[in-house]
């Protein structure tokens, strides 16, 4: 019978061991990285720190009007802030400031209010009840949304950093100064890119017998915003 070196298999079977712990490990932390850099929006009462994707609130859209304006208002106070409020209005506490969101006519500026954007014309068709969904996100660079698409027009406002949003149609850059607008049911992937973190305020103006936001598996992102600086 041959004679077995205890000492070889001894080291075989550590090493051996070693490299499934090391495997075991690596594939731990694979499937606990790639949950944290996909981003779905949820309830703000689940917020438990800055970083991700927040539903501020909702409201009908009351108006016979075939198009509206999202207009951004910042105040010094929320009580400001509610006494120029509309009944299209919305005060909310984001982002370290209060805003005033109104989807509607255009309103005139109130003299403690600094406006910060006026997205649109937003189109709506005739027949169909709205309702306003406003969100509100923090990303690091290179965090991603999960692939999802909209029963309504969704519109994107960046307070500071900056997003590459892809969709079938190819990529678009989000920053200060430049709002996006996206159609309704399209399907989208967005992307925090940039040395900064991203921060903004985004509108689903949506069909209200639907549900605001599908993820969606019939489109795949071609990964473009990846290699945006």
């Amino acid at each position: 019978m041959p004679t077995i070196n205890r000492t070889f298999v001894l080291s075989s079977i550590r090493s051996t061991s070693a490299s499934l712990s090391l495997l075991m490990c690596l594939g731990s932390a694979m499937y606990a990285q790639q949950p944290q850099g996909l981003v779905s929006c949820k309830p703000l009462s689940q917020k438990t720190g800055e970083t991700g994707c927040w539903i501020l609130g909702s409201q009908p859209v009351a108006t016979s009007s075939r198009s509206v304006f999202w207009t951004i208002d910042v105040f010094p106070t929320r009580e400001l802030a509610q006494q120029a409020k509309g009944s299209d209005g919305t005060v909310a506490a984001s982002l370290g400031k209060v805003w005033l969101l109104t989807v509607g006519d255009k309103p005139e500026l109130n003299s403690s209010a600094r406006r910060v954007t006026q997205i649109g014309p937003l189109v709506l068709e005739a027949g169909r009840s709205y309702s306003a969904q406003f969100m509100e996100a923090t990303l690091q660079p290179g965090m991603v949304s999960k692939t999802h698409l909209h029963s309504g027009i969704e519109a994107f406002y960046t307070d500071s950093g900056e997003t590459c949003l892809e969709t079938p149609e190819g990529t678009r850059i989000g920053k200060s100064g430049v709002d996006i607008v996206v159609p309704e049911g399209v399907p989208m992937e967005l992307t925090a890119i940039g040395t900064e973190a991203r921060r903004g305020l985004m509108l689903v103006l949506h069909d209200a017998s639907k549900p605001p936001t599908t993820l969606v598996d019939s489109w795949k992102s071609k990964k473009l915003c990846a290699s945006v600086k």
